[in-house]
């Protein structure tokens, strides 16, 4: 049986290397459009896992840095899958304004919480795992992608390959703040609508303009309209610009529209609205309107497999004297995708971060080795034949 004040003690000594790597990528910039951070993030991990043994694969994406699949075959049980990304919000250029900084119980620094600390602890814990073999588990996928932040358009497809072969997946999203794993999310969409209208001097030839931002103006209130927080839906405007100077009647304008819902019944009533909005013709016919979008990311139910693998991170927590809380998050993750095809999952099994995606974003040091605990917890688990339903 798994005992997880014995994986709290073996990986104790390895938080100093823990926070050396984290420090080490947390200063690469790595947003979704820098490939090469992004990859050199991924040449960090890479090198480790080829280390353990793992086989490393690595295709690139048009425009984005790489997806890397890392695969060790042990035998016959279980087949585990781990998801990550080396992706984070932030711009290139962030790193020297904000750089990786510990204050106290605190790290800091872009991507910090989100995720890189997790990921670095998942290698970590697979290390102290490895040593003792791992009996009883098939096999281990890390899956790291390089297009989260983003929504995982391009990944989408790899993730959903992976999951149908695994029998259970953890992601390693940030647990929140007093322990919150996620055991459910919602399902997550955008819309873009586009307008362009005739562009004219305001003075002496005003009347021959058409106005993009006229014709998209009306919609934002409507489309806001369509929040309903009794059934958890929420439609947000998120950018709405357009005009290229004060003395132009503008001929281009743009709303970027957020969708989210509990459940595919509820995402598919709220993007039927949103499109209804967007597909009735402009008041001045010169102004075109072009809408592009959907729901990206599916609903991740709360599965019997899902609570099962929730049960095992209580029992660790009991344990380890740790804190946990259930979590049905509104945002989206890789392993929703996981999640929406049946996969038992469950998410949020980082280090506690607090403020994630702000520059107040900070990791809990001393959470890093009681979650890494409940993670090799969860893998051990998985790896003595524990069952879990789908």
């Amino acid at each position: 049986m798994s005992d997880p004040k014995a994986h709290a003690a073996a990986l104790a000594p390895l938080l100093p290397d823990i926070l050396a790597m984290t420090e080490r990528v947390v200063s690469i910039d790595s947003g979704p459009y820098d490939a090469a951070g992004v990859n050199a993030v991924i040449d960090v991990w890479s090198g480790m896992l080829a280390g353990l043994g793992f086989s490393v694969e690595r295709a690139s994406l048009a425009g984005r840095g790489d997806q890397m699949t890392a695969r060790l075959a042990l035998g016959n049980g279980p087949r585990l899958l781990l998801l990550g990304h080396a992706d984070t919000v932030w711009p290139a250029g962030t790193v020297a304004q904000w750089p990786f900084s510990r204050s106290g119980d605190r790290i800091t620094g872009p991507g910090v919480g989100d995720m890189k600390t997790n990921v670095v602890m998942a290698l970590h814990v697979l290390k102290a795992l490895l040593q003792g073999g791992l009996a009883g588990l098939g096999s281990v996928t890390v899956l790291i992608v390089p297009d989260e932040e983003i929504g995982s358009p391009q990944s989408r497809g790899l993730i959903e390959v992976h999951a149908r072969e695994a029998d259970l997946c953890l992601t390693l999203e940030p647990c929140r703040p007093n322990g919150g794993v996620v055991v459910g999310r919602g399902a997550v969409g955008a819309l873009y609508i586009t307008a362009t209208g005739v562009t004219a001097h305001c003075g002496s030839y005003r009347e021959q303009g058409a106005s993009a931002v006229a014709a998209l103006a009306p919609l934002v209130a409507e489309f806001e309209a369509l929040t309903d927080a009794a059934r958890g839906r929420a439609a947000t405007v998120g950018i709405f610009r357009g005009g290229a100077a004060r003395q132009v009647v503008p001929g281009e304008a743009e709303i970027h529209l957020d969708l989210r819902a509990p459940d595919q019944a509820g995402a598919d009533a709220l993007l039927a609205a949103a499109r209804g909005i967007a597909a009735r013709p402009a008041a001045d016919p010169r102004v075109s309107i072009a809408v592009t979008g959907g729901f990206g990311r599916p609903p991740f139910p709360t599965t019997r497999g899902t609570r099962a693998l929730y049960s095992w991170a209580e029992e660790a927590c009991a344990a380890l004297s740790a804190p946990i809380h259930e979590v049905v998050a509104r945002g989206g993750s890789d392993g929703s995708f996981a999640a929406g095809l049946g996969v038992p999952t469950l998410d949020g099994l980082g280090a506690i971060a607090h403020d994630t995606c702000s520059r107040r974003e900070t990791v809990e040091v001393s959470s890093i080795i009681p979650r890494a605990a409940v993670l090799a917890h969860l893998i051990a688990s998985a790896a003595s034949g524990r069952a879990l339903p789908r």
